[in-house]
């Protein structure tokens, strides 16, 4: 077997499953999940349309490359979004099953084992990170290596402290704008610094962008792409960016993304993929691109969130050290305001006492530089309709302060 697959550490919703293994939740309470960010906004009935409108494309072999009229949505798509001119679709566009399985499939083509002069290739990681990007770095033949977020820059990674030693080996990094789960926006200067890092010592940058639709200020969230324009990088040299219609549109289930960014790197990974087998149904191609070209779906979509946040938040701070995210479906929240409880402890006792499920903080980092930059937080979805959640802060707020006053 591969001894890399012996270095994956359990997923964190296995790491919640054992925390709550021997747990009895209150019958009294109806459950309510916060744990998962699985969309749960209904389908829009015309993506659904255009599934049943096109199933005989069952019947052929789809194209690993996809189709063009699917590229040239995807690329009028990110003009229209991003202000930049249209991507060359032949070229510089590639249609993905997901943005996860993509983020997972980047590194087995970028990451090089026999580059070793300084050591072990790295996979500069965000902490806390999703956690395919450290699955992907060991299976590759790299080691993982993080970045702790820094809340005093809004929870952007701290790139300064990392010596020059440790760039020499990166050959990737994963950045997630916004990110999950701090919700964080990477600004212009965030971006200039990644570049230039980029620039000196040649690492690909993957830019995860699944959120960048759901946000509450009145500005769209900037995007890698746009910013390489900003600052020349006409060429997008040595970036690629991954965005998905999971969270835009609430088709989680149709498995449908793209990757975009630097011609030759999507010329290798278009290579790889076409071995690898990861092909897009003609099915769902011709209901992404139905996706792609409508807006109205995604601003409803977007104006549901922004009025959950809007209500949640408030009745959250009472009790947690939360704030209105710039972006992204989740609060990302301290649990130390009233009462010293570690993030486990409060997942575990919450769940007992009122049947919530959070997601504990540390789950979603590692122990890096002397400290697990999630710990005493947890990350909480708000997926569900506003009066679920609504719900489910209720009890939060009660849980807290019946600790508090113990």
């Amino acid at each position: 077997m591969n001894t890399f697959l012996d270095k994956l550490q359990p997923y964190p919703f296995e790491k919640l499953k054992r925390l709550f293994a021997d747990v009895v939740p209150n019958p009294a309470y109806k459950a309510i999940s916060l744990g998962l960010g699985e969309p749960k906004h209904p389908t829009p009935e015309f993506i659904k349309q255009a599934v049943t409108d096109n199933l005989n494309g069952l019947a052929s072999y789809p194209s690993t490359a996809g189709s063009e009229a699917l590229r040239q949505s995807i690329s009028a798509w990110l003009a229209r979004r991003y202000s930049i001119p249209a991507l060359d679709d032949a070229t510089q566009i590639l249609p993905v099953n997901g943005s996860r399985e993509a983020l997972f499939a980047l590194a087995q083509t970028v990451i090089d084992p026999s580059n070793n002069q300084h050591g072990t290739p790295l996979v500069l990681c965000p902490n806390p990170f999703y956690q395919i990007y450290e699955g992907a770095a060991y299976l590759a033949g790299a080691e993982p290596y993080f970045a702790n977020a820094d809340p005093a820059r809004n929870f952007a990674p701290d790139y300064q402290s990392i010596p020059a030693s440790i760039w020499q080996r990166v050959q990737l990094l994963y950045i997630c704008s916004p990110g999950n789960p701090t919700g964080a926006v990477l600004t212009l200067a965030n971006w200039k610094e990644l570049f230039d890092l980029s620039d000196r010592y040649g690492f690909v940058i993957a830019a995860d962008e699944c959120y960048s639709e759901i946000y509450f200020k009145d500005e769209a969230p900037l995007g890698s792409l746009q910013a390489a324009r900003m600052l020349g990088r006409d060429s997008y040299p040595r970036l690629i960016t991954l965005s998905s219609l999971s969270k835009r549109s609430n088709v989680p289930g149709m498995r449908s993304g793209f990757v975009a960014g630097d011609a030759s790197i999507i010329k290798q990974f278009l290579l790889y993929r076409t071995y690898h087998g990861g092909a897009m149904s003609p099915t769902i191609q011709a209901a992404s691109i139905a996706a792609w070209n409508d807006e109205t779906h995604v601003q409803e979509n977007r104006q549901l969130y922004i009025k959950k946040f809007a209500q949640v938040t408030p009745l959250l701070q009472e009790v947690l050290d939360v704030s209105l995210p710039d972006a992204a479906f989740y609060l990302w929240a301290k649990v130390d305001k009233l009462v010293a409880i570690s993030d486990t402890e409060f997942a575990r006792q919450l769940y007992q006492e009122y049947n919530v499920t959070v997601l504990p903080g540390s789950y979603l980092a590692r122990d890096a530089h002397g400290v697990n930059p999630g710990q005493n937080r947890i990350r909480m979805a708000l997926v569900a309709d506003v009066e679920e959640c609504l719900e489910a802060a209720h009890r939060i707020v009660a849980f807290t302060k019946k600790l508090a006053a113990q």
